[in-house]
């Protein structure tokens, strides 16, 4: 029997995909998964026995990595399970932005239902006029799931689309439309486009990567979208820039102080993936993961653990090894093996940057005396005999 426990409400679509071997418990209680959303699991204390934590979601800076990865715990997220929620909401963006669609509905509000009121909305009307997006140039910084989505579906709306992405991986190439200009340079989608759309993680090297020097190339009147992560875009220099008229319109899915005392913003509460189908498509591929994991050893969609997949155990046993990435380590693990007199028949060893798994079947089963002789080899972080 596995444990998992939920920190946030996490659909009940994905729940279903748990079967009987696998039971709820309390988010106090130990347990082998737990499911998260966004509840901050910075300061968290992690028992022994968890396994793999599962972000119904793309982001992961609500869960301490590397931590994690040194307890041998393994870090999954769903990315592109949210993309065309977070997609259709871009598009809908940049229509707000090229359009003063909020405000005639605000003048309307405001106004009384008397007989004349379609007649001074004619009048009115000419100072909600925007621009239509077709012929528009957009600039997409990031062309990985929801980059390549809002890239396509831009395309299809008219627009003349640019992509930058130094590590464009080759299934985001080949779902790339042919008419989506590549360029090797970020300086000229901010020279170049209209709007310009943030699709990139947040990590130390994107962290503010919209700052003044990125504002000054940007032609007079742009649009930046960011329905990516806050931190992307330096606030001071936004500000310069919406003031002096520089940027037509910010848009973004994350409000803070600043931006929101802002003028010619749009705002939207983090809505980017708050959609029933979103939430579902997250939770049932976050319960995936999990379940293959714990049942098989597999991993699938980590952010600190390697891929790694040899189906399903079809030997007497399978065990599965976090640890450190460095020379040697395989040989000591196969030592200790052949010392219990266990006949290796089927190895995965796979690193990625500072760690390391691998995945061990064997024509005997193994013991926990086996893995306890396993676990005290220097850099093993975990140890789990499959079942």
């Amino acid at each position: 029997m596995y444990t998992y426990s939920c920190l946030n409400n996490i659909s009940s679509i994905g729940l279903k995909h748990f079967h009987d071997r696998f039971l709820e418990v309390h988010e106090t209680e130990p347990s082998d998964a737990i499911l998260v959303r966004s509840a901050n699991m910075k300061d968290m204390e992690f028992g022994k026995d968890l396994k793999c934590i599962a972000r119904a979601g793309a982001g992961v800076n609500n869960i301490p990595i590397d931590r994690c990865s040194e307890q041998g715990i393994v870090v999954f997220n769903t990315p592109g399970a949210n993309a065309n929620g977070v997609k259709e909401l871009v598009i809908a963006g940049m229509l707000l932005a090229s359009r003063d669609i909020v405000g005639g509905i605000e003048w309307l509000e405001k106004q009384e239902p008397t007989d004349d009121l379609q007649k001074r909305a004619e009048k009115q009307k000419k100072q909600f006029a925007g621009s239509e997006i077709a012929g528009k140039k957009l600039g997409i910084i990031g062309l990985g799931a929801i980059g390549v989505m809002v890239a396509n579906t831009a395309v299809s709306l008219g627009m003349e689309v640019h992509g930058y992405d130094p590590y464009l991986s080759l299934k985001a190439a080949w779902n790339l439309s042919s008419n989506i200009k590549y360029v090797q340079d970020v300086s000229d989608i901010y020279r170049e486009c209209d709007f310009i759309t943030l699709h990139v993680p947040l990590n130390d090297g994107t962290k503010e990567m919209v700052n003044e020097e990125a504002f000054d190339l940007m032609k007079e009147g742009a649009v930046l979208l960011n329905f990516a992560r806050d931190l992307l875009v330096n606030e001071p220099a936004l500000i310069k820039a919406l003031e002096s008229g520089k940027l037509h319109r910010y848009v973004t899915d994350f409000v803070t102080p600043n931006v929101a005392k802002a003028k010619n913003t749009i705002i939207t509460p983090h809505l980017g993936a708050s959609t029933k189908e979103s939430e579902d498509n997250c939770a049932v591929m976050a319960v995936r993961e999990i379940r293959d994991y714990l049942e098989n050893g597999n991993i699938k969609n980590s952010v600190n653990y390697p891929a790694c997949d040899m189906g399903v155990c079809t030997t007497a046993g399978r065990v599965g090894i976090n640890h450190t990435n460095e020379p040697n380590m395989l040989a000591q693990l196969m030592g200790v093996l052949g010392e219990a007199g266990v006949n290796v028949a089927n190895v995965s060893n796979k690193s990625r940057g500072d760690w390391a798994y691998t995945l061990l079947d064997t024509d005997s089963p193994l013991t926990e005396e086996i893995a306890e002789r396993l676990g005290k080899i220097k850099g093993v972080c975990k140890v789990r005999i499959v079942k």
